[in-house]
């Protein structure tokens, strides 16, 4: 018990220090604020991955978190606000929300792009209250060496995740378990 109580506290701590370390946090941005970090981080993706911005051209929208920022000690938690774009423009707001329990600690802020390649995909994500990565509909999750290994004809997923602005001290990215939900802006 003692030791749940001191995981708690120093979790709180860990938010609390990610508030004042984090210059751009990703909590209670605005739209304006959020689309020109969604879109300079677009740009930047583009910039190093040929395949993110050969996706873009056909996916049918891309969900943009910018800053997302994560931390934690046994029991931890993130939190990013982003913008799903549709031939390059704002058309809808959400939040990124993730709790957890586990041997974990650090702080980290990443942020990620989700490219929605089928209707389907994108019909899933407009119907749902809340969605959870990860349950429905299939994505795959792009790093560096394994892009090389996409082109826009074998491109066969309903959803393609690209991350990026990797910073912090923290083991392991994922998206299983993240909890996707649709906010007013």
């Amino acid at each position: 018990m003692k030791h749940i109580l001191s995981a708690i506290i120093v979790s709180v701590f860990v938010v609390i220090a990610l508030a004042f370390v984090a210059p751009n946090h990703a909590v209670a941005a605005s739209a304006a604020e959020i689309n020109r970090d969604a879109e300079n981080a677009l740009k930047k993706l583009y910039a190093k991955s040929i395949k993110a911005s050969a996706l873009s051209e056909k996916a049918k929208a891309v969900l943009v978190f910018p800053s997302i920022v994560k931390g934690g000690f046994i029991v931890g938690g993130q939190y990013g606000e982003g913008v799903l774009l549709r031939a390059g423009k704002a058309v809808a707001y959400y939040n990124n929300v993730t709790a957890s329990y586990g041997l974990q600690a650090g702080i980290q802020k990443y942020g990620y792009a989700l490219f929605f390649m089928t209707d389907a995909a994108l019909k899933y994500l407009d119907k749902s209250d809340g969605w959870e990565l990860g349950t429905a509909p299939n994505i795959v999750i792009v790093d560096t060496g394994a892009a090389g290994g996409i082109s826009t004809t074998s491109a066969q997923s309903d959803m393609f995740a690209f991350f990026f602005n990797q910073k912090g001290l923290m083991a392991g990215i994922g998206l299983q378990g993240t909890k996707i939900t649709k906010i007013k802006k």
